[in-house]
């Protein structure tokens, strides 16, 4: 009875309004239909740095750049919103990792940019917090099976990815051209450089994505450290806290369900906690042992 009183009143709508549009008569929106708010320019910093290089904003075009992914941020309500409640829970972790890596801190903005902070798979394969496609994690000793993916697993993921970033920035000689081969990859950019007979991110002429990569990492940088200059206000509360673990040594799981069981827990727990356990089970590597995360 429900459903069909529902029916009849979305039908009566429908008729109203054809009624209404097909009569002739003149309908009008009084200012009270009317959208009410105020949009306008998003601040711009008078300078900022992407890890410690300072970016040329007297540049016009680089200027614009940047305010084109500031606005972006702003403006993309609910995702920002995501990537600053889950940024209270994750950012911790990939602060530590950084920083006993050698790596900047802003590198953290990055796996904002790519991933906004979870274990998403790309049109073209990639995965994870880290986006990395399949060839790429192996090289850097994540390992992919049939029961595991290391690249959904956070702390070994942002591990690979530190190691890819010094490379690079051993290449490059600059923390910007090694966040932009991460989007553009190595030889990539090592082919921009050498075509313009330059290795300055600023002046090299890119695809869009590669063009854009940085200034979106900035964006997000900016409007997470200043989020009241850009209309957010929220407080501790409102964040997502992390979940307090234990962790338990393995080498397999017959049975994910009946393990987390064993542990006082269910399977559900289990797989949202270790994301990168693929399957109902894990046979696991001969010569490996696994970490799993337990709530305490």
């Amino acid at each position: 009875m429900r459903q069909l009183l529902t029916a009849l009143n979305i039908m009566c709508s429908f008729s109203l309004l054809f009624l209404l549009f097909s009569s002739g008569l003149e309908v009008s929106l009084s200012p009270g239909d009317k959208v009410q708010q105020y949009v306008s320019q998003v601040p711009l910093p008078p300078s900022i740095a992407f890890a410690g290089e300072d970016v040329p904003l007297y540049d016009r075009e680089v200027r614009e750049r940047l305010d084109r992914e500031v606005t972006n941020v702003t403006h993309q309500h609910s995702s920002t919103i995501r990537v600053m409640k889950l940024a209270y829970r994750y950012l911790p972790i990939i602060e530590d990792i950084l920083r006993r890596n050698g790596v900047p801190d802003d590198f953290k903005y990055l796996a904002i940019a790519e991933s906004g902070l979870e274990n998403v798979t790309s049109s073209k394969g990639a995965k994870g917090v880290w986006q990395f496609m399949e060839g790429t994690a192996t090289q850097y000793g994540l390992e992919i099976s049939t029961d595991v993916d290391e690249r959904l697993h956070l702390e070994k993921s942002t591990l690979a990815a530190c190691t890819y970033l010094r490379n690079a920035y051993q290449r490059f000689g600059t923390w910007t051209m090694a966040a932009a081969s991460y989007n553009r990859g190595v030889s990539g950019m090592n082919d921009h450089a050498d075509e313009q007979q330059s290795s300055n991110y600023y002046d090299l002429y890119l695809n869009s994505e590669t063009s854009r990569y940085i200034f979106r990492i900035l964006a997000y940088k900016q409007v997470l450290t200043h989020p009241e200059d850009y209309g957010y206000h929220f407080t501790t509360e409102d964040f997502y806290p992390a979940q307090a673990t234990n962790s338990v040594m393995i080498s397999s799981i017959g049975d994910i369900a009946s393990f987390a069981r064993s542990y006082n827990t269910n399977y559900k727990t289990v797989k949202n906690l270790n994301p990168w356990l693929r399957t109902t089970s894990l046979k696991g590597r001969a010569d490996k042992s696994y970490a799993i995360k337990l709530p305490m």
